[in-house]
Protein backbone atom coordinates (compact mmCIF):
# COMPACT_ATOMS: atom_id res chain seq x y z
CA UNK A 1 0.00 0.00 0.00
CA UNK A 2 3.00 2.42 1.22
CA UNK A 3 4.59 1.65 -2.17
CA UNK A 4 1.28 2.39 -4.30
CA UNK A 5 0.69 5.77 -2.34
CA UNK A 6 4.57 6.82 -3.47
CA UNK A 7 3.67 5.63 -6.97
CA UNK A 8 1.04 8.00 -7.19
CA UNK A 9 2.23 10.84 -5.43
CA UNK A 10 5.55 10.39 -7.87
CA UNK A 11 3.07 10.30 -11.32
CA UNK A 12 1.25 13.08 -9.83
CA UNK A 13 3.68 15.27 -9.27
CA UNK A 14 5.51 14.45 -12.55
CA UNK A 15 2.03 15.57 -14.28
CA UNK A 16 2.14 18.36 -12.29
CA UNK A 17 5.47 19.64 -13.21
CA UNK A 18 4.41 18.87 -17.39
CA UNK A 19 1.36 20.74 -16.52
CA UNK A 20 3.18 23.70 -15.19
CA UNK A 21 5.52 23.96 -18.28
CA UNK A 22 3.05 23.29 -20.84
CA UNK A 23 0.93 26.48 -19.26
CA UNK A 24 3.97 28.62 -18.93
CA UNK A 25 5.00 28.56 -15.15
CA UNK A 26 7.84 30.13 -15.79
CA UNK A 27 6.67 32.47 -18.01
CA UNK A 28 3.99 33.77 -15.34
CA UNK A 29 7.08 33.64 -13.02
CA UNK A 30 8.01 36.66 -15.38
CA UNK A 31 4.47 38.53 -15.20
CA UNK A 32 4.67 38.24 -11.34
CA UNK A 33 8.45 39.76 -11.39
CA UNK A 34 7.50 42.65 -13.73
CA UNK A 35 4.38 43.91 -11.77
CA UNK A 36 5.76 43.32 -8.73
CA UNK A 37 9.01 45.67 -9.94
CA UNK A 38 6.71 48.32 -11.47
CA UNK A 39 4.42 48.23 -8.74
CA UNK A 40 7.05 48.99 -6.07
CA UNK A 41 8.70 51.90 -8.19
CA UNK A 42 11.71 49.09 -8.68
CA UNK A 43 11.61 49.11 -12.56
CA UNK A 44 13.96 50.91 -14.86
CA UNK A 45 14.80 52.07 -18.16
CA UNK A 46 17.64 49.00 -18.37
CA UNK A 47 15.19 46.77 -18.28
CA UNK A 48 13.81 48.18 -21.39
CA UNK A 49 14.21 46.32 -24.82
CA UNK A 50 12.59 47.36 -27.55
CA UNK A 51 11.75 46.83 -30.71
CA UNK A 52 13.26 48.07 -33.50
CA UNK A 53 12.67 51.67 -34.27
CA UNK A 54 11.08 52.23 -30.95
CA UNK A 55 12.85 54.78 -28.49
CA UNK A 56 13.25 53.35 -24.47
CA UNK A 57 12.22 56.63 -23.13
CA UNK A 58 8.84 56.75 -24.75
CA UNK A 59 7.72 52.80 -23.51
CA UNK A 60 9.48 54.26 -20.05
CA UNK A 61 7.06 57.22 -19.61
CA UNK A 62 4.13 55.25 -21.16
CA UNK A 63 4.60 52.69 -18.01
CA UNK A 64 5.18 54.73 -15.85
CA UNK A 65 1.90 56.55 -16.90
CA UNK A 66 0.36 53.22 -16.42
CA UNK A 67 1.68 52.65 -12.76
CA UNK A 68 0.09 55.97 -11.91
CA UNK A 69 -2.83 55.30 -12.78
CA UNK A 70 -3.03 51.35 -10.80
CA UNK A 71 -1.55 53.63 -7.61
CA UNK A 72 -4.47 56.55 -8.38
CA UNK A 73 -6.99 53.62 -8.59
CA UNK A 74 -5.80 51.55 -6.09
CA UNK A 75 -6.34 48.37 -9.10
CA UNK A 76 -3.34 46.38 -8.83
CA UNK A 77 -5.56 43.42 -8.03
CA UNK A 78 -6.20 43.51 -11.85
CA UNK A 79 -2.39 43.31 -12.90
CA UNK A 80 -2.21 40.43 -10.22
CA UNK A 81 -4.45 38.24 -11.66
CA UNK A 82 -3.22 35.07 -14.27
CA UNK A 83 -3.05 36.30 -17.52
CA UNK A 84 -3.24 34.80 -20.94
CA UNK A 85 -0.23 33.62 -22.38
CA UNK A 86 1.68 33.11 -25.45
CA UNK A 87 5.19 31.90 -26.01
CA UNK A 88 7.25 32.93 -28.93
CA UNK A 89 10.73 31.68 -29.48
CA UNK A 90 12.55 34.16 -27.46
CA UNK A 91 9.24 36.22 -26.45
CA UNK A 92 6.63 36.10 -24.33
CA UNK A 93 3.11 37.75 -24.91
CA UNK A 94 0.75 38.73 -21.83
CA UNK A 95 -2.99 39.86 -22.10
CA UNK A 96 -4.00 41.53 -19.36
CA UNK A 97 -7.84 43.15 -18.98
CA UNK A 98 -7.10 46.63 -17.26
CA UNK A 99 -10.20 49.31 -16.31
CA UNK A 100 -8.09 51.30 -14.03
CA UNK A 101 -10.48 50.81 -11.10
CA UNK A 102 -13.10 51.50 -13.87
CA UNK A 103 -16.24 48.91 -15.05
CA UNK A 104 -14.99 48.83 -18.65
CA UNK A 105 -11.96 47.11 -19.32
CA UNK A 106 -9.57 47.03 -22.65
CA UNK A 107 -7.11 44.40 -22.87
CA UNK A 108 -3.74 45.06 -23.72
CA UNK A 109 -0.74 42.88 -24.73
CA UNK A 110 2.68 43.39 -22.45
CA UNK A 111 5.39 41.70 -25.05
CA UNK A 112 8.35 40.45 -23.36
CA UNK A 113 12.19 39.46 -24.38
CA UNK A 114 13.80 36.12 -22.66
CA UNK A 115 17.83 35.88 -22.73
CA UNK A 116 18.90 33.31 -20.62
CA UNK A 117 17.67 33.92 -17.00
CA UNK A 118 16.98 37.23 -17.74
CA UNK A 119 13.93 38.82 -19.47
CA UNK A 120 13.39 42.66 -20.58
CA UNK A 121 10.04 44.56 -21.33
CA UNK A 122 9.65 45.12 -24.94
CA UNK A 123 6.09 46.40 -26.15
CA UNK A 124 2.41 47.32 -24.52
CA UNK A 125 0.21 47.36 -27.57
CA UNK A 126 -3.45 47.63 -27.34
CA UNK A 127 -4.39 46.44 -30.88
CA UNK A 128 -3.59 42.91 -31.76
CA UNK A 129 -5.46 41.09 -34.32
CA UNK A 130 -5.98 37.06 -33.04
CA UNK A 131 -4.72 35.75 -37.15
CA UNK A 132 -3.54 32.62 -34.97
CA UNK A 133 -7.16 31.79 -34.76
CA UNK A 134 -7.42 31.70 -38.71
CA UNK A 135 -8.77 28.90 -40.29
CA UNK A 136 -7.20 26.14 -41.53
CA UNK A 137 -5.96 27.12 -45.56
CA UNK A 138 -8.07 27.22 -47.97
CA UNK A 139 -9.85 29.89 -46.39
CA UNK A 140 -11.26 33.41 -47.66
CA UNK A 141 -12.43 34.22 -43.57
CA UNK A 142 -9.86 35.81 -41.38
CA UNK A 143 -10.19 37.00 -37.78
CA UNK A 144 -11.50 40.42 -37.80
CA UNK A 145 -11.44 43.58 -35.37
CA UNK A 146 -14.66 46.36 -34.37
CA UNK A 147 -14.49 49.04 -37.21
CA UNK A 148 -13.48 51.83 -34.96
CA UNK A 149 -10.46 50.37 -34.37
CA UNK A 150 -9.66 49.52 -38.04
CA UNK A 151 -10.20 53.59 -38.82
CA UNK A 152 -7.79 53.96 -35.79
CA UNK A 153 -5.31 51.47 -37.74
CA UNK A 154 -5.79 53.27 -40.90
CA UNK A 155 -5.35 56.81 -38.90
CA UNK A 156 -2.22 55.32 -37.57
CA UNK A 157 -0.68 53.66 -40.59
CA UNK A 158 -1.45 56.56 -42.77
CA UNK A 159 -0.16 59.70 -40.12
CA UNK A 160 3.05 57.66 -39.59
CA UNK A 161 4.11 57.74 -42.97
CA UNK A 162 3.31 61.19 -43.57
CA UNK A 163 5.56 61.95 -40.72
CA UNK A 164 8.50 60.04 -42.34
CA UNK A 165 7.83 62.19 -45.32
CA UNK A 166 7.64 65.37 -43.59
CA UNK A 167 11.19 64.46 -41.55
CA UNK A 168 12.70 63.45 -45.51
CA UNK A 169 11.55 66.46 -47.07
CA UNK A 170 12.32 68.98 -44.23
CA UNK A 171 15.65 68.18 -43.90
CA UNK A 172 15.88 68.13 -47.76
CA UNK A 173 13.67 70.82 -48.99
CA UNK A 174 12.21 72.61 -45.96
CA UNK A 175 8.70 72.52 -44.06
CA UNK A 176 7.14 74.73 -45.74
CA UNK A 177 7.61 72.29 -49.02
CA UNK A 178 5.92 69.90 -47.59
CA UNK A 179 3.37 72.17 -46.00
CA UNK A 180 1.94 72.69 -49.63
CA UNK A 181 2.00 69.02 -50.85
CA UNK A 182 -0.21 68.37 -47.78
CA UNK A 183 -2.71 70.87 -49.69
CA UNK A 184 -5.60 69.55 -51.35
CA UNK A 185 -8.47 71.61 -50.91
CA UNK A 186 -8.80 72.10 -54.31
CA UNK A 187 -9.42 68.25 -54.94
CA UNK A 188 -11.57 67.77 -51.73
CA UNK A 189 -13.79 70.09 -52.73
CA UNK A 190 -14.02 69.06 -56.12
CA UNK A 191 -15.13 65.70 -54.39
CA UNK A 192 -17.57 67.37 -51.75
CA UNK A 193 -19.36 69.13 -54.93
CA UNK A 194 -19.36 65.99 -57.40
CA UNK A 195 -20.57 63.54 -54.81
CA UNK A 196 -22.53 65.82 -53.49
CA UNK A 197 -24.36 67.59 -55.98
CA UNK A 198 -27.95 68.33 -54.20
CA UNK A 199 -27.18 71.01 -52.56
CA UNK A 200 -24.74 74.76 -52.81
CA UNK A 201 -21.33 74.11 -53.15
CA UNK A 202 -20.49 75.37 -49.74
CA UNK A 203 -23.13 73.73 -48.30
CA UNK A 204 -21.81 70.68 -50.01
CA UNK A 205 -18.71 71.34 -48.48
CA UNK A 206 -19.66 71.15 -45.07
CA UNK A 207 -21.89 68.07 -45.11
CA UNK A 208 -19.26 66.22 -47.11
CA UNK A 209 -16.68 67.29 -44.82
CA UNK A 210 -18.76 65.81 -42.26
CA UNK A 211 -19.51 62.59 -43.37
CA UNK A 212 -15.89 62.36 -44.56
CA UNK A 213 -14.63 62.48 -41.05
CA UNK A 214 -17.79 60.82 -39.58
CA UNK A 215 -17.68 57.76 -41.64
CA UNK A 216 -14.21 57.44 -44.11
CA UNK A 217 -11.80 59.08 -41.02
CA UNK A 218 -13.54 57.39 -38.08
CA UNK A 219 -14.01 60.33 -36.09
CA UNK A 220 -16.47 61.85 -33.81
CA UNK A 221 -18.04 64.51 -35.46
CA UNK A 222 -20.75 66.83 -34.71
CA UNK A 223 -22.17 69.79 -36.98
CA UNK A 224 -23.58 72.48 -34.59
CA UNK A 225 -24.74 75.44 -37.24
CA UNK A 226 -24.86 75.23 -40.55
CA UNK A 227 -26.60 78.51 -42.99
CA UNK A 228 -25.73 79.62 -46.19
CA UNK A 229 -22.89 82.45 -44.08
CA UNK A 230 -21.82 80.13 -41.08
CA UNK A 231 -21.14 76.87 -40.01
CA UNK A 232 -19.78 75.22 -36.73
CA UNK A 233 -18.28 71.79 -36.63
CA UNK A 234 -16.96 70.27 -33.59
CA UNK A 235 -14.39 67.76 -34.16
CA UNK A 236 -12.75 65.28 -32.55
CA UNK A 237 -10.18 64.30 -34.53
CA UNK A 238 -7.80 61.07 -34.20
CA UNK A 239 -5.20 62.48 -35.59
CA UNK A 240 -4.25 64.14 -32.36
CA UNK A 241 -5.58 61.21 -30.40
CA UNK A 242 -2.58 59.20 -31.96
CA UNK A 243 -0.26 62.15 -30.96
CA UNK A 244 -0.78 61.53 -27.24
CA UNK A 245 -1.12 57.77 -27.53
CA UNK A 246 1.77 56.57 -30.17
CA UNK A 247 4.95 57.44 -28.46
CA UNK A 248 6.91 57.29 -31.69
CA UNK A 249 5.10 60.42 -33.11
CA UNK A 250 6.13 62.55 -30.09
CA UNK A 251 10.20 61.45 -31.06
CA UNK A 252 9.95 62.30 -34.75
CA UNK A 253 7.86 65.48 -34.58
CA UNK A 254 7.30 68.60 -32.32
CA UNK A 255 4.05 68.83 -31.47
CA UNK A 256 3.48 72.79 -33.03
CA UNK A 257 4.37 70.80 -36.27
CA UNK A 258 2.42 67.86 -36.27
CA UNK A 259 -0.81 70.31 -35.54
CA UNK A 260 0.85 73.21 -37.77
CA UNK A 261 0.17 69.98 -40.44
CA UNK A 262 -3.64 69.81 -39.88
CA UNK A 263 -4.36 73.61 -39.71
CA UNK A 264 -2.41 73.65 -43.30
CA UNK A 265 -4.69 70.90 -44.30
CA UNK A 266 -7.91 72.86 -43.05
CA UNK A 267 -7.17 76.33 -43.79
CA UNK A 268 -6.49 75.13 -47.64
CA UNK A 269 -9.73 73.36 -48.01
CA UNK A 270 -11.81 76.30 -46.44
CA UNK A 271 -10.21 78.94 -48.57
CA UNK A 272 -10.79 76.66 -51.73
CA UNK A 273 -14.70 76.17 -50.79
CA UNK A 274 -15.06 79.94 -50.27
CA UNK A 275 -14.60 79.92 -46.53
CA UNK A 276 -13.12 81.56 -43.93
CA UNK A 277 -11.72 79.21 -41.02
CA UNK A 278 -10.99 79.88 -37.46
CA UNK A 279 -9.69 76.18 -35.58
CA UNK A 280 -9.99 76.53 -31.56
CA UNK A 281 -8.96 73.74 -29.24
CA UNK A 282 -11.05 72.88 -26.18
CA UNK A 283 -8.05 71.44 -24.50
CA UNK A 284 -3.47 71.68 -24.73
CA UNK A 285 -3.19 68.53 -26.41
CA UNK A 286 -6.12 69.48 -29.07
CA UNK A 287 -8.07 66.12 -28.52
CA UNK A 288 -12.02 68.69 -28.95
CA UNK A 289 -11.34 71.22 -31.77
CA UNK A 290 -14.07 73.48 -33.13
CA UNK A 291 -13.78 74.41 -37.04
CA UNK A 292 -15.55 77.77 -37.45
CA UNK A 293 -16.53 78.56 -41.08
CA UNK A 294 -17.95 82.05 -42.06
CA UNK A 295 -18.71 82.77 -45.82
CA UNK A 296 -15.91 84.94 -47.54
CA UNK A 297 -17.17 88.13 -49.00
Amino acid sequence: MYKKSIYFILVFAAFFSTALNIYGQDDLNIWREFVETLKNGKFTINQIRPYEHIHRDGLLKTIQNFKGYADGASSWDEWETTPEIFSVDDHVHFLVPLGFGGENKSTFCFTFLKQGDEWFYRHLENIFIRLDQTPEAPTSEFPDLPEQTKAWQRQEVYWSKMVYFYNVLTKEKDKEFFLNLMKDGAGYFLTAKVWVPFITPQRAFILYLCWEQRYLQGNHVILEKLTDNEAVVKLQAQFFGLYKRASHLKQQIPFEDYRQIFETIWQNRAVNAGWDLEITYDDPECLQCTLHFSKKH
